[in-house]
Formats: C-alpha cells, sequence, structure tokens
C-alpha cells in the first residue's frame, strides 16, 4: 500500500502544532483576506510565516497556502505580494483558484495545487490545467469510481505537471461540505453582500427554511428543516477503497475548528491508515473510530458523494452533534517541567472534579489531553475545586504560561457552536 499524504487544516498556532502532534504530513492554512475560510478561522500574516515555515520544517512537515479566491482588480497587486513572501520565505506550495493568481504564481515559479473551486471533474479538464500545477483537488461531487477513473487516464497518458512528475490527486476525506457545487454558492452574497467565493460565507444553509406559496399563503412543510445543510463527510469506513483509487493525498476540512478537532480527526485517522497497513483494519476499528470521531464537531456523518447519492445525509439541526463539549476553566499559571506539575487558577463559575478529562491548549503546546487526577489545593490532595481555587496536578507533556485549561463532559443538549462556558472578566 503506498500511503496517501495527510494533509491537515490549521487555522492558528494552536491547531497547527495539534496537526503536527496528530501526525499530520502536511499542512494548509491561509493568509488575511485570500482564502476560503476568511472570517471562520482566525488565520495567519504575512509575518507568520517564517515562524510555520520553521516549526513545519522542524518536524518535517510540508506547508500549503490557500490563495483561492476570486480576486478583484483593486487586489492583484496584494495577491503579487503574498507570492512573492511565499516564494521568498519557502512555502511548499499555493493552493490557488483565480487564473491571475495561478498565472503569476507560475511566472515566479511557485509549485502550484489547484483548488476544489475550480471544480475539476473531467480528465481532459485536468490535462488542461497540467500545464500549470503539479496537483489537482477534484470537485466533490464525483463519486469513487469517477476519482479513480481519473487517476488511472493520468497514468495512462503520463499527464505530468510543471515539476515533470505525474499530476497528484487530493481529494477531501473528512469535514464540513457545501449544499453548493465545490462550495460555489452565491446566497450569502445575494443576501448579506458577503461573498462565499471569496470566504466571508455567513453559511445560510445551516438555517431552518419554510416555502410559502406567495399566491396562497400556503407552506410546505418538510420532514427536515435543514434541506441545505448537508452532514458531514466521513470516510474512515472507506478508506481501502479511496486508496484503491489511486489518490496521493487525503484532505481534511476545519480550519475554523479548535485543536481538539484537529487532533481528534488527524490522529484517528493516521490510525486507520496504519491499522490497513498491519492488516487490522475492520468493523470493530472502525465503530471505535467513528465513535471518538463523534466526540468533535460534527452534523452528523456521511459519505458525501464518493458511494452515489443516498437519502439521508442532511444535518438535521443547526450546530453540532458532538457528544462531548469543552468548558473554558481557566489559564496555566505555571509549569515546572521537572517533576511535570501544572499550577491552574479555576476562573470560571464552575467546579470541577477528580477523575474528569481535560485538554490544555496553547499556541506552542498544540493540545494535551488527560484526566484530572491527585488534586492538589495548599498541598494537600482535593477530589474537587471551583472558581477561584488554584490547584496543581501532574501531566504528561509540557504547558506553558497562559495556555488554555478545559474540561471535557458529556453534552447534554444539542448546543449551537460556541455556546461554551467562557472566563469570567
Amino acid at each position: 500500500m503506498k500511503k496517501p499524504e495527510i494533509l491537515a487544516p490549521a487555522g492558528s498556532f494552536e491547531t497547527l502544532q495539534a496537526a503536527i502532534n496528530a501526525g499530520a504530513d502536511a499542512v494548509y492554512f491561509g493568509i488575511a483576506d485570500f482564502n476560503m475560510r476568511a472570517t471562520a478561522a482566525k488565520n495567519f500574516t504575512l509575518g507568520d510565516l517564517p515562524e510555520i515555515v520553521q516549526i513545519c520544517r522542524k518536524a518535517k512537515v510540508k506547508t500549503y497556502v490557500t490563495v483561492n479566491t476570486l480576486l478583484y482588480n483593486n487586489e492583484l497587486e496584494k495577491m503579487r505580494k503574498i507570492i512573492d513572501a511565499i516564494k521568498r520565505i519557502g512555502i511548499s506550495a499555493i493552493i490557488a483558484a483565480d487564473m491571475a493568481t495561478i498565472e503569476y504564481a507560475r511566472e515566479k515559479g511557485v509549485e502550484i495545487h489547484i483548488s476544489t473551486q475550480l471544480s475539476i471533474s473531467n480528465t481532459e479538464s485536468l490535462k488542461f490545467y497540467s500545464q500549470f500545477a503539479d496537483r489537482v483537488v477534484l470537485a466533490r461531487e464525483l463519486s469513487l469510481e469517477q476519482v479513480k477513473k481519473i487517476v488511472e487516464d493520468i497514468k495512462e497518458q503520463k499527464i505530468k505537471g510543471p515539476g515533470g512528475k505525474l499530476v497528484e490527486i487530493e481529494v477531501f476525506t473528512h469535514g464540513a461540505l457545501c449544499v453548493a457545487v465545490s462550495g460555489r454558492c452565491a446566497m450569502s452574497l445575494y443576501c448579506y453582500n458577503r461573498s462565499a467565493n471569496r470566504g466571508k460565507c455567513t453559511q445560510m444553509c445551516r438555517r431552518r427554511y419554510k416555502i410559502t406559496d406567495i399566491e396562497t399563503g400556503k407552506e410546505l412543510e418538510v420532514d427536515n428543516n435543514y434541506v441545505l445543510s448537508p452532514a458531514d463527510l466521513c470516510t474512515i469506513g472507506m478508506l481501502p477503497e479511496l486508496i484503491d483509487a489511486g489518490v496521493n493525498v487525503l484532505k481534511f476540512e476545519g480550519r475554523g475548528r479548535p485543536p481538539e478537532y484537529v487532533d481528534t480527526v488527524i490522529r484517528t485517522y493516521r490510525q486507520a491508515l496504519e491499522a490497513i497497513e498491519k492488516g487490522e483494519y475492520g468493523e470493530d476499528k472502525i465503530k471505535e473510530w467513528t465513535k471518538e470521531l463523534k466526540k468533535v464537531y460534527n452534523r452528523g456523518f456521511s459519505t458525501g458523494l464518493y458511494m452515489g447519492r443516498k437519502g439521508d445525509e442532511w444535518a438535521g439541526i443547526h450546530g453540532s452533534k458532538a457528544t462531548q463539549e469543552k468548558l473554558l476553566i481557566g489559564v496555566v499559571q505555571k509549569y515546572y517541567p521537572k517533576i511535570q506539575v501544572i499550577q491552574i487558577e479555576i476562573q470560571a463559575k464552575s467546579t470541577i472534579k477528580e477523575g474528569e478529562k481535560f485538554i490544555i491548549t496553547g499556541p506552542t503546546t498544540g493540545i494535551i489531553k488527560g484526566k484530572l487526577a491527585k488534586m492538589q489545593i495548599d498541598e494537600k490532595l482535593v477530589k474537587e475545586a471551583t472558581q477561584n481555587n488554584v490547584i496543581t496536578f501532574k501531566i504528561k507533556g509540557q504547558a506553558r504560561k497562559n495556555d488554555k485549561f478545559f474540561v471535557v463532559r458529556k453534552r447534554k443538549s444539542l448546543i449551537p457552536r460556541g455556546k461554551e462556558s467562557f472566563l469570567k472578566d
């Protein structure tokens, strides 16, 4: 088995480090406004690029920058400055969709990956773009058989990119899906003047709608009010088929997601790939991995269009179906590396108890997971602690001052994203 590259999302330094620690081979992220998650993710600045490259090179992880929005004339000069910086600093490649970006990047000798925004769905289109790009992210509307046929054509026809190698195929593997063709939707622009094709989608498709007959005033009742909100893509149960199709890269959506999401998804799929390699992949493990994936943000799971259209692939609710939620409790005051002990002041109006799961996140730390054990207050063992208590306990891993400390609990109800507990002012 030729193991495909695991390409992880990074919307912040926390998620970047989480992706690396979880086993990503490469990361992709946005710069400023010219990417499809201009508002959903924190994103990075041009000034962050040297540090990102340094972190990733040390970990032997490739770096891809998304510059894949539609551009207007007044933005071309800014795009050129970004491409110039990408070339100078040594980013591995860019992901692009606008021909202005593609042409300029080719002129500067920057490796190009064609974004799914261009909806490449057949061999002839791929052959055209192969003069510009070494990798193509195929349209998300393709079936697995269609993907496989394109891969076979590349090999048979020896379709090569500018780098002289056969064009690589990248496909989405897990995460949010859009009801529009390859994400090219105009609803947000039409209603709020915020273009989805420029990274500023207001996600109107995720809402409930009623269909009303204007002439009679009668309303059309539907079983599921979220008829424009697809369930998330999950291919953990069909990885052997994806590998058999010959794809080179497994891409994971989630630049707007927190570190624990990236850690869980990337780590789980890495385990699945290793299980396939060892001949240990099977139904029991698929159930175990799916259960793990359901703990973090999701709208329910489907196989997208890879296995043909089904009738039960809509989200059904607003927000997440995650089985767990995190509660922000406090920040790290001190970490004692010699004894691996952490000190935290509980700042939230919440009581935490021995045995509860916790996560710690930070720009350098990434994410640390564990269970509360042998908590101490003033050097005395305690079973629980509450607001304003200062607690110490041992952890596995290195935390840092001002890292965020969360407890993780079973979700009591389906709550829209963002309704968490927060630190006091």
